[in-house]
């Protein structure tokens, strides 16, 4: 079939064809052998005419492994031939130790592709393809073939997928039936679901920039107000000695600081009513006794205006606020692990608007005010059950709580935010893993407990959003980026990848690409594709649903790949319209 080699470029050697064997096959996209008296090379035919192939070299055999990539050419004089069995079988890989069934090669035979399971699960991967190419399919087909690969059992994975469409609980709900140690639970934000387990995040292991982006605040000038009402809610939540030391003191700084404003006597009078209201203390509440020389008042007493404009126990009002400022106090700092709720964020919030003056400020009142009626949509609306958690947890309880149920390890959990705009399902997707990124950062081993958070359709999720503008970085990023090391692992599932973040795509190791149509995906796809021809990424339109283009670490060369159909299959498939048409 081949005959000599006539030109060698830096990356492609032309091979003229033998005009007395005729071609009895499509060899187009086949793999080749070029082999001289050095070495073995690999090739992928690209080209073909009546007299000659270019084929691409793509890699090198060296001691029964296939290495990617090339760094010497053929000599002229090499010799080329098709690839054989044992050839092929290190093109595809091989089920030893290690490794795990991912499908079938449509181009040879049905021979299994294996794929390595540290290069592929202990990186970041991709999976895009259009609406019906078998994108869910293949996700849960990878993931089952993970459970059902007894040479490295997952007996303490920790898959967290975001499930935004509910596809995937069926998929796992049998995982027990491959090994009774494997099962999945499922977590729903919809209260009207009553099959699953209702989602709980305890709002005391939020920090002040995933409150910034709970409450949608845009602008820098509202991130002080959220970081002082983070901060004041912890305090108002303590009931140490001390704590009850600082809230005074707090209250009186307030106070003295609205006496000597240049307020009207009846806006003073209401600003400190308000901040007695919101946070009673027995020293400070409308009933505290306040004690002259041969007489008391209540609070609500000192505040009587006279002809003259002021308050009538002014001095003695005054003297007595003073007396519980400490100014060593100030720098106080609560316990990160206070318990507290949507109501102490609330009083918080507006402790820190009247005593910060933010109300009185013209350049802050808006800000002042699109925070506090985001917090108190929050409050009012069934949404905030999620953060009305049972008890106080760290947030080592808080993930154990997730992963195990009646003593029982999850290996997968599904967390289903159907009933969510996109920005608050996004806002709860980035609050889960930067909790997991923060706890996998703590442990005295790094990556000694591995995360894989899958998030499906994550062009809805993982983009390129106000959050660099507004806290400076975007989580997604920060893990993609710094996440392996630490065991942290993202799975991004699109049918959009070019309305992806490009630093998370950037950080990706390994991708399953099914078909994809759409022109600037396709470009998209052929720009980040290494090592392969435009002929496979043009083929990959019009592969046949549930086959994929593989590629990245975990693969030894790019390699179209037939998976194997899910059982159970996610809840993906299309409505039947001719039988719901005719349901009666």
């Amino acid at each position: 079939m081949f005959d000599k080699i006539s030109f060698i470029n830096e990356t492609s050697v032309y091979v003229n064809l033998n005009p007395n064997v005729p071609i009895t096959n499509n060899i187009l996209s086949s793999h080749v052998v070029i082999q001289d008296q050095e070495k073995q090379l690999l090739g992928e035919i690209s080209e073909v005419n009546n007299e000659q192939v270019k084929i691409k070299l793509i890699g090198e055999f060296a001691d029964g492994k296939l290495f990617g990539g090339i760094i010497r050419k053929p000599l002229m004089d090499a010799q080329v031939r098709p690839v054989n069995e044992q050839e092929i079988a290190i093109i595809l890989g091989q089920t030893n130790e290690g490794a795990m069934y991912l499908g079938r090669s449509p181009f040879y035979n049905g021979t299994p592709v294996c794929l390595s399971v540290n290069n592929f699960f202990g990186n970041h991967f991709a999976i895009f393809g259009n609406s019906g190419s078998g994108k869910s399919c293949g996700t849960a087909r990878l993931l089952q073939n993970v459970f059902q690969n007894k040479a490295t059992p997952p007996l303490n994975a920790n898959f967290i997928i975001f499930d935004v469409s509910g596809e995937y609980a069926n998929a796992f709900s049998k995982l027990s039936e491959i090994d009774p140690r494997y099962s999945s639970r499922v977590f729903t934000t919809n209260p009207h679901n009553t099959q699953d387990e209702q989602l709980r995040i305890p709002l005391w292991l939020l920090n002040a920039n995933d409150l910034a982006l709970l409450l949608m605040s845009d602008s820098h000038s509202q991130l002080p107000i959220v970081e002082r009402m983070l901060k004041l809610a912890k305090i108002f939540a303590e009931s140490t000695e001390m704590s009850e030391k600082y809230k005074d003191h707090l209250i009186a700084k307030a106070i003295i600081s609205i006496l000597f404003s240049d307020s009207t006597p009846v806006k003073k009078k209401n600003d400190i009513f308000a901040i007695v209201e919101t946070c009673p203390t027995p020293n400070f509440n409308m009933e505290s006794t306040i004690t002259g020389v041969g007489y008391t008042r209540k609070l609500r007493e000192c505040f009587h205006i006279d002809k003259t404009g002021t308050f009538t126990e002014g001095i003695l009002f005054t003297e007595y606020v003073t007396s519980f400022v400490h100014e060593e106090l100030d720098n106080y700092e609560p316990s990160t692990m206070t318990y507290y709720n949507l109501n102490d964020l609330e009083k918080a919030l507006e402790f820190t608007l009247i005593s910060e003056g933010w109300y009185n400020n013209p350049n802050t009142y808006a800000d002042s005010v699109s925070v506090k009626v985001r917090l108190h949509s929050l409050m009012t609306s069934e949404q905030s059950k999620i953060f009305d958690y049972p008890q106080q947890v760290n947030v080592q309880q808080f993930l154990s709580q997730i992963l195990y149920k009646d003593n029982t390890k999850k290996q997968i959990v599904i967390i289903n935010p159907d009933d969510m705009d996109d920005s608050l399902a996004a806002v709860i997707t980035k609050i889960f893993t930067r909790i997991i990124f923060d706890f996998a950062k703590t442990l005295p081993t790094k990556g000694s407990i591995p995360f894989h958070i899958i998030v499906e359709e994550a062009h809805r999720y993982i983009k390129n959003d106000n959050d660099h503008f507004l806290i400076g970085y975007n989580i997604f990023e920060r893990v993609a980026k710094e996440g392996r090391k630490y065991g942290v692992i993202l799975g991004v599932i699109s049918q959009r990848p070019v309305e992806l973040s490009d630093t998370v795509i950037s950080q990706c190791s390994n991708f399953l690409i099914f078909k994809t149509n759409h022109p600037s995906d396709e470009e998209y796809i052929r720009k980040m594709i290494p090592n392969i021809n435009s002929d496979i990424v043009d083929k990959q339109k019009g592969l046949q649903s549930g086959t994929c283009l593989g590629f990245g670490t975990a693969f030894k060369i790019p390699v179209i790949v037939h998976l194997d159909m899910p059982d159970p299959a996610p809840l993906s498939s299309n409505s039947d319209i001719i039988v719901n048409w005719k349901n009666v």
